[in-house]
């Protein structure tokens, strides 16, 4: 395990909070194919950097899919687990991802709402226009922010944290994300990641009370260039 690398993929670190750039194709927590994860990683470094006897705590406030890249954040307190869940259950946490579509939305500005339902033997997501026994209801909204050759950069910002939702509510509009073979993309991406980046979270830190915001810059991958000048 390469330590110094970990350490670059850091965006921010104090005694509560621990964020990282997550890279696309690693696991955020432990499944049932036993690959290395990210808190089981995170575990690792910490006690590494800080010399640590004993065990290390890392908890785990929301998720990213495994082939989805971008900001996470990681509490290194319970105190801070507690408080950034009760954020993200009560929307409180700001969210902006990135999204690359061979398709154009037929609205370059659009909310979307729907129901979501999770076949939990497939990981697989359906959407449903009107409520559905099971299904969750979810806001997403995107705009079109860029077009580069035949490819289209959505910014789009989640209200609600369903399973799936950004990737399932842009096919369900016809623009479906770049190497999403789940949802609808014609072929995969070379690295087998697709074209969803989580760029920036907006929240209170969980104890100080400070506003914080954590940008992440997208993967050096040839579909994230393209867009690199319309880029903060």
């Amino acid at each position: 395990m390469n330590y110094k690398t970990i350490e670059n993929t850091i965006l921010h670190e104090d005694n509560h909070l621990l964020v990282i750039n997550k890279a696309s194709n690693i696991l955020v927590q432990g499944d049932k194919t036993g690959d290395e994860c990210i808190v089981d990683i995170m575990k690792k470094f910490v006690k590494w950097k800080y010399d640590k006897p004993g065990n290390v705590f890392i908890g785990l406030a929301h998720r990213l899919d495994r082939p989805v890249s971008g900001a996470l954040i990681l509490c290194k307190t319970s105190k801070a687990l507690t408080r950034i869940n009760k954020a993200f259950k009560d929307n409180k946490v700001e969210k902006t991802y990135l999204a690359i579509s061979e398709q154009k939305c037929i609205k370059t500005s659009f909310d979307f709402q729907s129901y979501l339902l999770k076949n939990r033997n497939k990981n697989l997501v359906q959407s449903h226009l009107h409520a559905t026994t099971g299904a969750k209801q979810a806001f997403t909204r995107w705009h079109l922010i860029a077009t580069s050759k035949h490819r289209f950069l959505y910014k789009v910002f989640p209200k609600t944290g369903r399973s799936h939702q950004i990737r399932v509510h842009l096919s369900v509009n016809n623009c479906t994300i770049l190497g999403d073979l789940k949802y609808g993309a014609k072929k995969p991406l070379k690295d087998r990641s697709i074209a969803l980046h989580c760029y920036q979270m907006k929240l209170e830190h969980p104890v100080t009370k400070q506003d914080l915001i954590f940008t992440a810059p997208p993967p050096d991958r040839e579909h994230w260039k393209e867009f690199k000048s319309f880029l903060p």
